[in-house]
């Protein structure tokens, strides 16, 4: 079994998989740290830091790249900027980064979540999805999705997704912890 304490999970705090995370990172005794701004509900209020405007300006990127390199417009632009804002700092902290969502044809993830993938493939991080409707891992390696059993294996590591978990996304969860720790 791994010593966990030596591990530090980050996060957004968020119902659904990023819930499931931050339950599996307590049960394990990995430090847990969800980052949020100011007047964002999360469900897990573990160790939140709060992150200040000045925090928030360090994850900066254009509405329009984002937009461009996702493939989709995003409404409500400045609420998004702030989620795009907090995942640029939870992929920034955590070196390998896990979701769970839809891997849609054109090689994103759907929704914010995808913004963490698209984050991790430029910051060239580990990268796996469990991808709901497939029931199945996948991780990013030469330039595209190939089927996995990923694990844990960096000190630092980043998990988000999508709040609609399923059971099967819930489970792939688990299992993930329970291969990389146990």
């Amino acid at each position: 079994m791994k010593d966990c304490s030596k591990y530090s999970f980050f996060s957004g705090g968020l119902k659904g998989a990023e819930t499931a995370f931050g339950e599996n990172a307590e049960k394990w005794k990995i430090n847990e740290v969800n980052f949020s701004f100011a007047g964002h509900k999360l469900t897990r209020e573990n160790n939140v830091r709060i992150l200040s405007d000045e925090d928030l300006k360090l994850g900066d990127v254009s509405m329009e790249i984002i937009s461009t390199r996702m493939g989709r417009r995003y409404t409500q632009a400045d609420k998004i900027r702030k989620v795009f804002q907090v995942i640029f700092h939870m992929v920034n902290k955590g070196f390998q980064v896990f979701a769970v969502g839809k891997i849609m044809e054109d090689g994103t993830v759907k929704g914010g979540t995808g913004w963490g993938v698209e984050l991790a493939k430029f910051f060239n991080r580990p990268v796996s999805v469990f991808d709901q409707e497939t029931c199945k891992w996948f991780t990013w390696k030469n330039s595209g999705w190939k089927e996995d059993t990923p694990v844990i294996d960096h000190d630092t590591f980043c998990g988000t997704g999508t709040r609609n978990l399923t059971e099967e996304g819930k489970k792939a969860i688990n299992d993930l912890f329970e291969r990389s720790f146990r």
